[in-house]
């Protein structure tokens, strides 16, 4: 099979920890994705992002079909080279950001909105999702889905699960190349029953691997957990399983316990800028005046640049001197947090003690600044 998935290990808890076989090497799982929408992670340079020892970043098709336009990108080789990131990419096919805009229509082809730039109308269609994830040249792909808003009504949540059903078979059959996993997307918001339905229709087109989809979209973590425990059992165990946009790391690690192997979310680096940044004792805000005088690094069981490097009182002064700087280092400690929690809940899966790490880890993460 194209991309083999291998489960190395499941842990009694229902966690696992597998390894993805990509044309840009392995990647490692459980794993998060920090995300670079244009090709770029926010304020990081691609040196900063790997030596974190990210395996794979998620980019964005819509954004970057807009600008610089997937024909630039192609023209540069593909996204690897255009963005100078040697390792596996990820990229989603922009329904989540279309459907977000405002007066987009939806029909049975796809759906129409007005272009950013010049404002004349522009009709996204799964064909189209493919043909510009082909030009990016990104390792896993995604199929163009419905992402229902939250909250909807069953009858909209209806015609999600079946448009993306029908879009990811348009996608499935538009596809060419063979180097690219094609993912398909489970929707059906929060109702069980369609979850049930929009899993079984996917499954039985076979794609490279599964996502759930529509979930961080509102609807609070009890609910995205209850729609992720009911779903993950549908999806097969020999390919991987992919929760999209989700999230805080509590949210990550009790996903992981019920199967889920890739994760992606915008938070490190956006929590990064603004001064939020992430340890193994809860979130902290470094700009609060108690850290004007620390000479202790962000988090002291952390390895990163930044914490290997400085001291909470410097960072604390860049951000108060708005120097861009406090924004770099923040994003990369947060990026290294993420990578480094999925690192050890590998190991912990692997030796069969990921309850007890779920447990641990958790306790002190819900610690408040």
């Amino acid at each position: 099979m194209p991309f083999p998935f291998d489960v190395d290990a499941t842990d009694p808890s229902g966690a696992r920890a597998g390894r993805l076989h990509t044309p840009h090497g392995v990647v490692e799982t459980p794993v998060f994705m920090p995300v670079g929408t244009h090709g770029a992670l926010k304020a990081l340079t691609p040196a900063q992002v790997a030596e974190t020892g990210a395996p794979i970043v998620l980019a964005n098709t819509y954004h970057l079909a807009v600008s610089p336009g997937e024909a630039l990108v192609a023209k540069h080789g593909g996204l690897h080279r255009f963005m100078a990131w040697d390792r596996a990419i990820l990229t989603d096919s922009g329904g989540f950001q279309v459907f977000s805009l405002p007066k987009a229509s939806i029909d049975a082809d796809g759906v129409t909105f007005r272009h950013e730039a010049g404002g004349e109308p522009v009709t996204l269609t799964p064909e189209r999702a493919i043909a510009i994830q082909e030009a990016l040249g990104a390792d896993c792909i995604m199929c163009f889905d419905d992402c229902a808003p939250w909250p909807c009504d069953r009858a909209r949540a209806v015609a999600g699960v079946e448009r993306t059903t029908a879009w990811a078979r348009r996608c499935r059959d538009a596809q060419r190349r063979t180097d690219q996993a094609l993912f398909g997307i489970v929707q059906g918001s929060a109702w069980p029953e369609l979850r049930r339905r929009s899993a079984a229709e996917l499954v039985g087109l076979e794609f490279p691997g599964y996502a759930i989809g529509g979930v961080s979209v509102g609807e609070g973590t009890d609910q995205m957990l209850e729609v992720v425990a009911g779903t993950a059992p549908l999806l097969p165990a020999g390919k991987p399983r992919y929760v999209m946009g989700v999230g805080k790391p509590e949210e990550i690690l009790a996903a992981v316990a019920l199967g889920i192997d890739m994760f992606d979310c915008v938070l490190p680096t956006r929590h990064g800028r603004s001064g939020t940044c992430y340890t193994a004792r809860g979130p902290i805000r470094i700009r609060h005046r108690r850290y004007r005088l620390d000479r202790y690094p962000i988090d002291t069981s952390c390895g990163c640049y930044t914490c290997r490097t400085f001291t909470r009182a410097y960072v604390r002064h860049l951000f108060e001197s708005g120097e861009i700087l406090g924004q770099v280092l923040a994003s990369l400690h947060n990026v290294h947090f993420y990578v480094a929690l999925m690192r050890r809940a590998r190991e912990a899966i692997v030796a069969g003690r990921f309850a007890a790490f779920l447990a641990e880890t958790t306790a002190g993460l819900a610690a408040a600044d």
